[in-house]
């Protein structure tokens, strides 16, 4: 197999500053044979601040209802998901790219333990984490 025709190396971040994460994800988006993948999903290599986000899917699942942290930016992508926004909509919104609003929403779900966009904004306000 060639270079170019190698499988992109898979990238996973937990990391909770979201200025930070956005960065990231706008350098590391752009490069090829790079790929970021939303949480819960496999990675090859994953960049994890210290002292940020849970090690696994599982962890994050046993967290009370207390300790249920959304970053300032998820908060926001959750608002306007709330709104029925696309992550076009939301991206142009928030002035960050599509692939870094589709990796907050997939954080979202995964937070929120959510099946779909729908849920997520429904288990959120059950959660009380937003008001409709």
């Amino acid at each position: 197999m060639s270079t170019d025709e190698a499988a992109p190396i898979t990238i996973a971040m937990a990391v909770e500053d979201a200025e930070l994460a956005d960065r990231l994800a706008a350098l590391l988006g752009g490069v090829a044979g790079l790929r970021l993948v939303p949480p819960g999903e496999r990675a090859d290599v994953a960049i994890v601040k210290p002292g940020g986000a849970a090690s696994n899917r599982d962890d994050a699942r046993h967290r009370s209802n207390d300790a249920f942290q959304l970053t300032a930016r998820e908060r926001d992508v959750l608002a306007l998901m709330a709104e029925g926004c696309s992550n076009k909509e939301i991206a142009r919104s928030l002035g960050i790219s599509v692939h870094t609003a589709k990796f907050h929403v997939g954080s979202l779900l995964d937070k929120l333990d959510a099946t779909g966009r729908t849920d997520a904004v429904a288990h959120a306000a059950r959660r009380g984490v937003i008001e409709l």
